[in-house]
Order: structure tokens, then sequence, then C-alpha cells
């Protein structure tokens, strides 16, 4: 008979999971690592963002490196019944007179779930997604007992915010909420482009942990992990500084929100909540895309000074680029000056305080996630800069970034 599964070597497993798909898939690697930790946490996820962000493709890639895992996926319309979901009637069992659904292939017996355009659910489908969602049940079509599902986590989708109350009883069970968009570096597009053309690459055999690792990991190894009073702390101050900003958050969204702390501390491989780990709070703690920067702000101003300064050049650089856009249709040699005066200059400075800020983050044991986008965000600008302004071709960009 086996033993339990070594955690550690689950979380060694997770972070190359992690490690490979924030390479393939460019400008994802904060996505990659928050889909993960809401996995481990047992937390349903929202990926937001417009078509063609890879968010499909993103979430089966994450979910198909779960060996014996039964995997399910459906894309909503507001015509999908119920049981199409969660299984179709038997036909042949109809004939002879008996009522019963076929569950093998549907949401029912998923371990993992994929449910693109989920604010499109059906009226007709609405409550038996939420039960599905909330306590994992399913009610059968012919009343009989409940279904326990041993869903562990399910991943969803959407172009949209929700526009009605029953999409809006959704979004409120969707812990983790994460924004993608189309890529901004323009070096990054040109890599993404090649990629389309050249032929490519046998892969190295990915990554993978085995479904039942991954069971115990969620029931056993991340409820283990301590939540230090310093934790409860911090998570009191950071209520009360976005209360502040008439920003309310439900008791019970804090309560899961602990679950998440703890699973980002287990995939970086430690036994306590460290401050570094409130980072993730930031997929959390707003309702409109509209909040979420000022959660950041207030998230990464309790634990994390780098960051802040970090957003602090982002206003800088969003600045410039707003700028870059203002100017559009003017002469070359405008353009030119204003980067030779401006520009060039600003963009220069941001990025070497950048550079700073990591290491120095990185030397003290601090998430660079935040430092990291907006690295990623001055690269952009740049590249945009050095393309649109001096007239320079992606690869010379490449080159020099």
């Amino acid at each position: 008979m086996s033993g339990a599964p070594d955690a550690r070597d689950t979380a060694r497993r997770l972070r190359a999971i992690r490690d490979e798909l924030s390479e393939r898939f460019y400008e994802r690697a904060d996505v990659v690592r928050t889909l993960v930790v809401a996995l481990l946490a047992g937390q349903h996820s929202l990926v937001l963002g417009p078509p063609g962000t890879a968010k499909s493709e993103l979430a089966r890639e994450l979910t198909g490196r779960i060996e014996g895992a039964a995997y399910w996926e459906i894309l909503l319309s507001k015509f999908t019944a119920p049981t199409r979901m969660f299984g179709p009637i038997d036909v042949a069992a109809l004939a002879r007179g008996e009522y019963r659904q076929v569950y093998d292939g549907r949401a029912t017996t998923a371990h993992v779930a994929f449910i693109d355009e989920i604010f499109k659910c059906s009226t007709a489908a609405l409550n038996e997604t939420l039960g599905y969602l909330n306590e994992r049940i399913y009610h059968p079509e012919n009343g009989g007992a409940p279904i326990r599902c041993p869903l562990i986590a399910a991943i969803t989708a959407s172009n949209e915010l929700p526009s009605g109350e029953d999409s809006a009883a959704i979004y409120d069970r969707l812990l983790v909420r994460i924004e993608v968009g189309y890529l901004e570096d323009p070096s990054n597009f040109a890599a993404l482009v090649r990629s389309a053309v050249g032929r490519p690459a046998a892969p190295a055999p990915p990554t993978t942990v085995e479904l039942a690792a991954l069971q115990h990991a969620v029931t056993e190894a991340v409820p283990a992990v301590d939540v230090p009073d310093t934790i409860v702390d911090a998570m009191v101050t950071l209520r009360a500084a976005l209360r502040r900003k008439e920003l309310v958050a439900s008791d019970r969204r804090w309560r899961q929100a602990v679950r998440l702390l703890q699973a980002s501390a287990y995939l970086d491989g430690r036994t306590a909540v460290t401050e570094t780990d409130l980072s993730v709070l930031t997929h959390v703690l707003w309702n409109s895309p509209a909040e979420r920067p000022v959660v950041e702000r207030e998230v990464l101003h309790l634990v994390n000074p780098d960051a802040k300064e970090a957003l602090d050049l982002a206003d800088v650089i969003d600045e410039l680029e707003a700028q870059l856009d203002a100017m559009a249709g003017q002469s070359r040699e405008a353009l030119s000056e204003w980067v030779i005066k401006k520009a060039h200059n600003q963009l220069a400075m941001a990025g070497k305080r950048l550079e700073k800020l990591r290491e120095e983050a990185a030397g003290a044991g601090r998430s660079t996630a935040a430092i990291d986008r907006v690295t990623g965000r001055q690269r952009a600008v740049r590249a945009r800069v050095l393309t649109e302004a001096l007239g320079m071709d992606a690869s010379m960009v490449q080159a020099q970034l």
C-alpha cells in the first residue's frame, strides 16, 4: 500500500508547471501563478478579457497537466439546457420506461472544469450551476437524491462582466478574478507571429502532477499551512483601508481568501503565510475592473513598498503612452524631438529604477510579480516608442530590450 503523496514534490511539480506555462504564454506569468494558487485552494476563478487572449488555451493547458483527472469543458449560451451540462437523458432506458441520466463525461463526474462564457448561463441551468459551484452537488432531473460531484475547482472565462441579477449571482461565487488583455510588448507580438510561420521545435515532455497528489495538497497540505497573527492583523488593516475607499467585500470572500494565502505559501514551498502572499488578494477584493488598480495599490502599499513605487512608475509610463497616442499623425521630426527631449530619458530612468527595485525585492524574499508586470509595461511602451516614433523594426527593438 503506497503512502500519502509527497507534498514537497507536488509543490515542486506545480512550480515547474507554472514556469513552463509562463514561458509558453507571453505576458501571462501572474495569470498562470494565480490560476495554480486558485486550483490549490479549491476555489473557482474567472479569466476576464476580450476574445483571442488565449483564455481557453491557457485553461486547457493547465488542467491538462493533471494526470488521471476527469476534465469537462463547455461553451455556454442562453439556450444551454441543464442536461447538456450535467447529463443527458438515457434514451435507451427511457424506451424501457426508465428515466435516468448519463453522467459520464459531464460536469457531474469532472475533477476540473473549464466553463467558457460563464455569464451566458441559461435561466434554466442557473440554479444547478450555482449548486455545482457552491456545494459541488447536482440535483437529478427526476428529483432523486443529490449527487456529490468530485470537482476540485472550475476555471471560468468571459469576454464581459455580468449584466443581470442571474449572472451576478454566479459572479459572486467566483473568488478569483483575473483580467487579461492583448499582448502589449511589440517584441512579444513579433515572437507570436513568428511562432505561426516556423516549424515548432519538438517540445520537452511537459511536467504533470497526479490527481491524487493534487487532491492531497488541496485537502491536507494547503490547510496545514500556518497563518500567523501578523497576517490576520494585516488583513484587518487592509479591510479598513479599502472601506475608507468605499470598497467593501463580503465576510465570506475574506474568509475564503485565507485559503488562497495558504495555497500561495504552499506553492512557494513555505509552511507559513508571509506578507508576500497577500499580493494574491489583488485578484479577489474588487467587483469591477475600475476598482482593481485601487485594490492593488492598497494591497501593495501594505505588503510591498517596492511594488508600491513600481506602481507610481507605472503612472509615468502610462502617461508617456497616452502622449504617444495623442501624437498620432504628427511628423517623424516632431515624434523624434519628443523622444529625445522627454520619452527616452523618462523610460530609461524608469527601467533602471525598476531593475533596482526588483533586485532589492528578490534579495529580501518579497514578491516581484507587480514589479515584473510594470517592467513589462515599460518594455512595451519603450518598444512602441522605438517602432512608432523612431521607425525601428521589431527585430532591432528586440535586440535593444
